[in-house]
């Protein structure tokens, strides 16, 4: 009977957003695992406890990365973890979007604004304005060149707090097409999503939003799922994924490019595909057992 831990977060005093936990829980439980699930920061927790610790949902990782980093390190070298550590520090850093274009992945255009650097905006197009390190579309916005005041306040805050930006392109084909996301466990297309555009015009960066508007099941055209593969095969040292989700929205030509490649705590989305359960479930029994 494996141990395994289902990793979150600690949402004390607002419930769990996590809404697919108590269900891969029960899956579980059922198929005889002994699984509970832990708050990554849980100074009691004995990782070395358990014969898998899978990384769902620790939603609070964004605002404490270093540390976040960090015990993923301690808690890989302790048990199995998925996905490993290698894959988490690649990951939660959004500069891998560079790599991602540097191997010939399509990817929506992004540079890289850093404290010290010269803001460099765009004043001809819309833009948004986000953190590498961030999520659930934390400390992002929507800008048009005049609102270039409203983004350099922007720019100096995340920078106070020693964040880099990227600045990319509004991709206008979010508004007509929504954003896709393609969900594989164990290297296989398991479902994918779509949602419509998060970020509103004129919405403050720390405004509150919803994070999944308009989520509803999708089927995955051929070349959504071709990027998403040349993403995945990307990903450096090509290690073995228990789980990835690729976020694509349409470029100006129509044609799907990545947007975000989540390894590390995307939502899976079970609720809305419940048939996907038994997938899962069986994929982390079996990451459990080798």
């Amino acid at each position: 009977m494996p141990r395994i831990a289902l990793v979150t977060y600690d949402p004390r005093p607002e419930p769990s957003r996590d809404k697919d936990l108590p269900g891969l829980l029960a899956a579980l439980r059922e198929a005889g695992a002994d699984a509970e699930a832990v708050f990554w920061d849980d100074p009691d927790a004995d990782w070395a406890g358990y014969d898998l610790a899978v990384i769902r949902s620790t939603w609070d990782y964004s605002w404490r990365a270093a540390e976040f980093q960090a015990w993923a390190e301690r808690c890989g070298k302790a048990t199995r973890l998925a996905n490993p550590a290698a894959v988490v520090r690649w990951n939660t850093d959004k500069r891998y979007v560079g790599d991602l274009a540097a191997a010939g992945v399509p990817v929506v255009p992004t540079h890289y604004l850093a404290p010290g650097d010269t803001p460099d905006l765009p004043g001809d197009h819309e833009y948004v304005v986000k953190p590498t390190s961030g999520a659930g579309s934390r400390y992002a916005a929507r800008y048009v060149p005049e609102d270039r005041d409203r983004a350099l306040r922007h720019l100096a805050r995340m920078h106070e707090e020693g964040l880099t930006a990227m600045v990319q392109p509004y991709m206008r084909g979010i508004d007509k097409a929504g954003e896709r996301a393609l969900l594989f466990v164990g290297g296989r297309l398991l479902h994918a999503s779509r949602k419509r555009a998060v970020l509103a015009p004129g919405t403050a960066y720390d405004d509150e939003r919803t994070a999944h508007p308009g989520l509803e099941p999708w089927t995955a055209t051929p070349a959504e799922r071709a990027v998403a593969e040349r993403a995945l095969a990307a990903v450096p040292q090509s290690p073995e994924l228990l789980y990835a989700r690729v976020d694509l929205v349409d470029g100006d030509d129509g044609e799907p490019v990545v947007m975000e490649l989540e390894l590390v705590e995307p939502n899976l989305f079970l609720f809305l595909h419940p048939d996907s359960v038994a997938v899962v479930r069986d994929a982390i029994l079996a990451a459990a057992r080798r």
